[in-house]
């Protein structure tokens, strides 16, 4: 019957198509240039140039968040000034009810120079996350000679 017959064996192609590949790296590396700026965290800071300028005096006194030489948290909050230590859940509490009453109230942190960097950063994030809008920095003017 079909004794003519040959069956033609197909070769296997070795050839990969590329095209799909390249599609799905362009649509990651866009997303990952979406995404890039907004997974960075920090605390914004607006460090001053030189010489820092004072507080207005007419306005309300600040809530100045301190840390002491031993890594001690306070809070004074204008003239109900306490000497009482702190944790930071307590200081994110009664800073999120000043901030809820006097939302333009100016809030600054007061940190020995020989504190770690993290604990200052430590107890901004919490102040942030308080509701504070910007913090600023307490220093002391230089001494002249």
């Amino acid at each position: 019957m079909m004794q003519g017959y040959q069956r033609k064996r197909r070769r296997p192609v070795a050839e990969i198509n590329v095209v799909p590949y390249i599609d799905v790296m362009l649509v990651l590396l866009i997303i990952f240039m979406v995404t890039a700026p907004i997974v960075t965290q920090g605390v914004k800071v607006d460090l001053p140039q030189g010489k820092a300028e004072a507080l207005p005096a007419e306005g309300k006194p600040p809530v100045v968040a301190s840390i002491d030489e031993f890594g001690d948290y306070y809070l004074d909050i204008g003239a109900a000034a306490s000497h009482e230590t702190l944790d930071l859940e307590e200081i994110a509490v009664r800073v999120a009810a000043i901030v809820q009453l006097e939302p333009e109230r100016p809030v600054v942190v007061k940190a020995d120079k020989s504190i770690a960097y993290e604990k200052v950063i430590q107890l901004m994030v919490t102040l942030q996350g308080a509701g504070v809008p910007s913090v600023g920095l307490m220093t002391e003017s230089p001494e002249e000679n």
